[in-house]
C-alpha cells in the first residue's frame, strides 16, 4: 500500500464544502414530473403524441454506425440544409442543445449579473431559471387574468426601463395565446438596444412568425425546436435564428459540440421527408377543434389555443382531476401553481383526443 494515498472518511458534517453563487442559493429548483410516463397517453409535456413513424425510424437506424457514434459531430453537411428548410441564409442560424440552449446562450452573450431581463408569467419555465442563475434582476409581466390575452401596455411600460434581454412564447406556454405581429413591430421598435426572443416552438401549429422581420430587426432572435412537432424531444435538438453579426457573437458563446452527432442525423433525415410534420400538425389542428367542440358541450372552460395544447379550468380539483385521469392512462399537467384551477392537455391525434374525452367524461360525472 505503500505511496497509495487512502481515502478520509467523512467527519459528518464537521467541514463545509465550497459555497455556490448567491443566485443558485437564490433559486427554486425545476423539477418536471417526467418519470413514469411510460404506457400511457402522454398529454403533460407538449410532446408529439405517435413519434416518428417505423419507416422514417429505419432510414435513421440505416445511416447509424459506429463511426458516428466514435467522433466528434460536425455541422458542416446540415447548416446549409436547415437554412434552406427555415428561408434564412446560413450564418443567420445557430444550431443548438434544444430552445433551453438557446435562452441560455442569449444569457450569456448579453447579459451580465445585475442586468434587468423582462418574461412574462405564466411561461416557459426556462426564461425565469437562466435569467435567475444569472444572476439578473428578473421582472415578470402577468398575461391579463380574464382571458390571458397578450399584456402589450404593461410590457412597453417595463421596457422604458433600462432592458438587456425580453424572452416571449409565441404561442405562449402554458396559456396557448399568440402575440399579433403588429404589437411584436411595436416593441422591437420601442427598445431597439434590447434583445428580444421570440421562441417558435410551436409554430407548426400556429402558423404565426417573426422569422422575416429578422431582416427589419437587428434587436429580433427567433428559436425554433424538433422536440415538438418533429418528435425529436429525447435528443435535444434546436435552431436560434438572427442577423449574422448576432449569430457570430452567439457562436462565440457556444460550447463547439454541444449538439450531438444523433440528433442531426435525425434531423438530416427528418429535413427529407417534410411531409411527415406537415400531416402532423394538420391531424393535431383537426384534434384541437374536436377537443374544443366536446369542452364547449360540456361546458367546461378553457382558453382559446393556437399550439398544440389546451388549457382547461377544473376548478379546486386539479390534483385529483388529473390522479384520476393517470388511472385510466392519460397523463395531462397540473397548472394550477401558477394558474388556480389550469390543467394544461396536450392535444395529439383526433383518436387520441377521443381517448382523452372519453376518460374526461368518466371523470368528469
Amino acid at each position: 500500500m505503500s505511496g497509495v494515498q487512502q481515502p478520509v472518511p467523512s467527519q459528518g458534517g464537521a467541514a463545509v464544502g465550497p459555497r455556490p453563487r448567491q443566485a443558485v442559493i437564490d433559486m427554486v429548483a425545476y423539477s418536471p414530473p417526467t418519470s413514469g410516463r411510460a404506457g400511457n397517453l402522454r398529454l403533460d409535456f407538449n410532446e408529439n403524441t405517435v413519434g416518428i413513424p417505423s419507416w422514417l425510424l429505419e432510414k435513421i437506424r440505416a445511416r447509424l454506425d459506429a463511426e458516428h457514434l466514435a467522433v466528434y459531430p460536425e455541422y458542416e453537411q446540415i447548416r446549409p440544409k436547415l437554412a434552406r428548410h427555415f428561408g434564412v441564409h446560413e450564418n443567420e442560424l445557430v444550431l443548438t442543445n434544444g430552445t433551453d440552449e438557446a435562452i441560455q446562450l442569449l444569457v450569456n452573450t448579453y447579459v451580465n449579473a445585475g442586468d434587468r431581463v423582462i418574461v412574462l408569467r405564466p411561461s416557459y419555465a426556462m426564461y425565469r431559471f437562466y435569467a435567475q442563475l444569472a444572476g439578473a434582476q428578473l421582472v415578470e409581466i402577468p398575461y391579463h387574468a380574464t382571458d390571458l390575452s397578450f399584456p402589450m401596455e404593461e410590457l412597453l411600460q417595463a421596457l422604458a426601463w433600462q432592458t438587456r434581454l425580453v424572452l416571449l412564447a409565441n404561442p405562449n406556454n402554458p396559456t396557448g395565446t399568440t402575440i399579433p405581429l403588429d404589437q411584436l413591430r411595436a416593441l422591437l421598435t420601442a427598445a431597439p438596444q434590447t434583445a428580444i426572443l421570440v421562441d417558435e416552438a410551436y409554430y407548426e401549429f400556429s402558423g404565426i412568425t417573426a422569422l422575416p422581420l429578422i431582416y427589419e430587426f437587428p434587436n429580433l432572435f427567433v428559436s425554433r425546436t424538433f422536440s415538438k412537432a418533429y418528435g425529436l424531444a429525447s435528443l435535444r435538438l434546436g435552431c436560434l435564428f438572427s442577423r449574422s453579426s448576432n449569430t457570430a457573437w452567439l457562436r462565440k458563446a457556444q460550447s463547439p459540440y454541444s449538439v450531438n452527432g444523433f440528433a442531426v442525423l435525425a434531423a438530416e433525415v427528418l429535413l427529407e421527408e417534410p411531409g411527415y410534420v406537415e400531416e402532423y400538425a394538420r391531424q393535431v389542428k383537426s384534434a384541437r377543434e374536436k377537443l374544443c367542440q366536446a369542452l364547449t358541450e360540456r361546458g367546461i372552460r378553457f382558453f382559446p389555443s393556437q399550439a398544440n395544447f389546451v388549457l382547461i379550468q377544473v376548478g379546486d380539483r386539479t390534483r385529483l382531476f388529473c390522479e384520476a385521469m393517470r388511472r385510466r392512462g392519460v397523463l395531462v399537467r397540473d397548472r394550477s401553481y401558477e394558474l388556480p384551477g389550469c390543467v394544461r392537455v396536450t392535444v395529439g391525434t383526433p383518436d387520441q383526443v377521443e381517448r382523452f374525452i372519453a376518460a374526461l367524461d368518466e371523470v368528469w360525472s
